[in-house]
């Protein structure tokens, strides 16, 4: 069964609590622990959802921002076919509702009866 896995990256937050207010206050701290990123690169680890991100710098903002990786990501599985379902018996407005359709009748016509 296919599972649906929906997370969120939660290190704007976990930034407001420390009262680092941008992503440049972080430029000094990673350098402190061997991690060097330019400006522009942090600011994007920060404003977007990573698809990727090295363990060393995810250890790295756990120890900036004194949290735990589950504080810093949080997820949520849930199962596809399930979702497709509820979809479906709402009536969504992409799916048409097949129970209203009644299959017309085919006639086929010889050529030489024509």
């Amino acid at each position: 069964m296919k599972r649906e896995i929906e997370y969120q990256w939660r290190v704007r937050e976990l930034m407001a609590r420390q009262r680092i207010k941008s992503s440049a206050d972080l430029v000094e701290p990673l350098r402190e622990r061997g991690i060097t990123l330019s400006p522009s690169q942090i600011y994007r680890l920060v404003a977007q959802d990573p698809e990727r991100i090295a363990f060393k710098v995810l250890v790295a903002l756990c120890d900036i921002l004194h949290c735990e990786v589950n504080d810093l990501v949080t997820f949520t599985a849930t199962d596809a076919r399930t979702m497709r379902r509820k979809t479906a018996a709402n009536g969504g407005p992409d799916i048409p509702d097949l129970r209203n359709y009644r299959p017309v009748r085919a006639r086929v016509i010889d050529e030489d009866d024509g």
